[in-house]
């Protein structure tokens, strides 16, 4: 049983699924960084100066009584709260790695559509009896005469 545990954990494709599960937990990582830290300050400095990340409805009050300036307060408090400005940080985090992949996956279908270009129609063919070579519309070789047969050899 271990062996054969072995020789399904070794094969390409696991391997390769392991590999792509590590890379995008790093890059949603980055991505996650990216919004909260570089796009959303400056979307709500143009908002009238809301952070997102402090956006929250109180539900049930806390220990202590609110109103509360951060989430954070709101938490040590105890109070229920509903994050909605995390909400928001987490779907532009969605939207941006979905675009990501979108154009990763496009970019990798117009390779493979490349590499799989049918080849060129052949414009000539051989001559069956003097094996010199003939345009493909030709019925007549121009070299022996032989009749040819039109667009076979």
């Amino acid at each position: 049983m271990l062996k054969d545990f072995k020789a399904f954990v070794m094969r390409g494709n696991v391997v390769d699924m392991a590999v792509g599960i590590v890379i995008g937990a790093a890059f949603g990582t980055i991505i996650k960084s990216l919004v909260s830290d570089v796009l959303m300050p400056p979307i709500g400095l143009l908002l009238g100066g809301v952070d997102f990340s402090n956006l929250f409805v109180v539900i049930k009050e806390g220990a202590t009584a609110g109103p509360f300036a951060s989430l954070v307060e709101a938490q040590e408090a105890g109070a229920v709260t509903i994050n909605y400005g995390m909400f928001v940080n987490t779907i532009i985090s969605f939207l941006i790695i979905a675009f990501a992949i979108f154009v990763l996956i496009r970019n990798l279908n117009k390779m493979k559509r490349e590499e799989e270009a049918p080849p060129a129609k052949p414009t000539t063919k051989e001559c069956g009896f003097c094996f010199s070579t003939v345009a493909i519309k030709a019925t007549r070789c121009p070299n022996c005469t032989s009749a040819l047969e039109a667009g076979a050899a």
